[in-house]
């Protein structure tokens, strides 16, 4: 591991200068991934910026939205009874995000901020345009099963590895940023970027500029919301493909829907066409399939992940099913 120096603000202003003088420098929160990619020499700041000091941890549940700190803990978020019965699908994500033990370090600005698991950005003996740009992407003609199927380039098929993330576009979430004169709000859907031609670019986050909280709307939607992770096995792992939904329903009929995925895109993936295909239907599982298979239109699976295209198809179906109650 590269040698590195250490600080720790006790205040917003502080942090962020900090940060804005050091181009090399990273925060630190619960380091549950930075100290890997550290020790694996995939990033190597010269100094770590501790946040912990920052009163950036409560969890604000209002009559219109909620407001979630940046270094509120995985753990505490998930188990909070407001967020359980206001938003059951981002206390679900989160308790199927990883172990106990690292749910009670690891915090939801960082895990919003972690990087994909693809095994050939986390190998420096492979080639990685979002590692080294311009070096190659030995994924592409490497082993795939796990890349992304939705908003590929020939520069990078990684995925995006939050479900946090995913859930929260299904509920239409925002992101609070400071770092300029004004704290910004971005949505968490824009705030993640499609490799293109610049894979090293993930997110809209700018030199200097620090997550504050995540902004959560109160809607009908959200009371009536699901988290379903697909993979490999039931301990804690990343997904092959996750769908998070949340619907408004009147009586038998889907009034509006919102649905995202995860595992299958280098960002959260909404699915806007399966959204427009449920909406004004009535609850049923024909309906449910008719839709989830609207939402696949446009995949490009590589040459072993084929599978995720049928499985991500019965994983919307099947959580439009069990947010509904139909059988």
């Amino acid at each position: 591991m590269q040698p590195f120096s250490y600080s720790k603000p006790t205040s917003q202003p502080d942090a962020i200068a900090s940060l804005q003088a050091n181009a090399n420098a990273a925060l630190i929160a619960g380091g549950t991934d930075l100290l890997d990619l550290m020790k694996l020499g995939v990033t190597t700041p010269d100094q770590l910026i501790d946040i912990n000091g920052l009163a950036l941890a409560t969890i604000n549940v209002a009559d219109d939205v909620t407001r979630i700190g940046a270094l509120a803990r995985m753990n505490d978020v998930a188990n909070d009874g407001k967020i359980k019965k206001t938003f059951p699908v981002l206390s679900q994500a989160l308790l199927a995000s990883a172990s106990v033990q690292l749910r009670n370090m690891a915090t939801i600005g960082g895990n919003l901020m972690q990087r994909t698991r693809c095994p050939y950005f986390r190998d420096t003996a492979f080639t990685c345009n979002k590692r080294n740009p311009g070096s190659g992407c030995a994924a592409i003609e490497g082993f795939d099963r796990g890349s992304a199927i939705f908003g590929v380039s020939s520069q990078c098929i990684a995925v995006h590895p939050s479900d946090l993330a995913v859930a929260l576009v299904a509920l239409g979430a925002e992101i609070a940023i400071a770092g300029g004169e004004a704290e910004r709000r971005v949505s968490v859907e824009e705030f993640y970027l499609l490799p293109g031609d610049t894979p090293e670019r993930e997110t809209v986050l700018q030199p200097g500029e620090l997550i504050m909280a995540v902004i959560v709307p109160n809607s009908l939607e959200a009371r009536r919301s699901v988290y379903l992770k697909v993979r490999d096995r039931a301990s804690f792992e990343f997904a092959l493909v996750s769908v998070a939904v949340a619907v408004d329903l009147k009586g038998t009929t889907i009034r509006s829907a919102r649905i995202a995925m995860g595992g299958v895109a280098p960002r959260p993936w909404r699915v806007p066409a399966a959204e427009a295909a449920i909406a004004g239907k009535p609850a049923t599982m024909a309906n449910f399939s008719a839709a989830a298979a609207a939402g696949m239109a446009g995949a490009a699976p590589a040459r072993l992940n084929r599978f995720k295209v049928t499985m991500a198809q019965n994983a919307i179906a099947r959580a439009l099913a069990t947010a509904t109650g139909v059988q």
